[in-house]
């Protein structure tokens, strides 16, 4: 499967933007899905993750409450829904595949397909 993320630009603290990240292959609606985010001179941290049924999710506690993973399995597609953001928000976003009816992880070494990544930038 690949994974093409886009939707990330520059806001304002307080604004918003929404993610998306499509997927071609087959089995997507098999397949959990995850948000992660890597900020300069650091490293990748979790961020959301939505399982293949739907019902279920996580988040970061550092984006819980404004930010929101959801998916379109119509669509092949993945969201993250960011509210309220704030310059600590500001990273490359990526999205990931977890195959095999997977559950939805925090521990990004259990997925296995990611995308290129899309630059959030949050000025305050």
């Amino acid at each position: 499967v690949q994974l093409q993320a886009s939707g990330g630009g520059s806001v304002q603290a307080g604004g918003s933007l929404r993610l998306s990240c499509a997927a071609t292959g087959r089995f997507f609606s098999s397949y959990a899905m995850g948000w992660f985010r890597q900020a300069p001179g650091k490293e990748r941290y979790f961020v959301a993750a939505i399982d293949w049924s739907d019902n279920n999710t996580h988040y970061a506690d550092s984006v819980k409450g404004r930010f929101t993973i959801s998916r379109d399995n119509a669509k092949n597609t993945v969201y993250l829904q960011m509210n309220s953001l704030k310059p600590e928000d500001t990273a490359v976003y990526y999205c990931a595949a977890r195959g095999g009816w997977g559950t939805a992880e925090r521990d990004q070494y259990q997925y296995n397909y990611w995308g290129q990544g899309t630059l959030v930038t949050v000025s305050s």
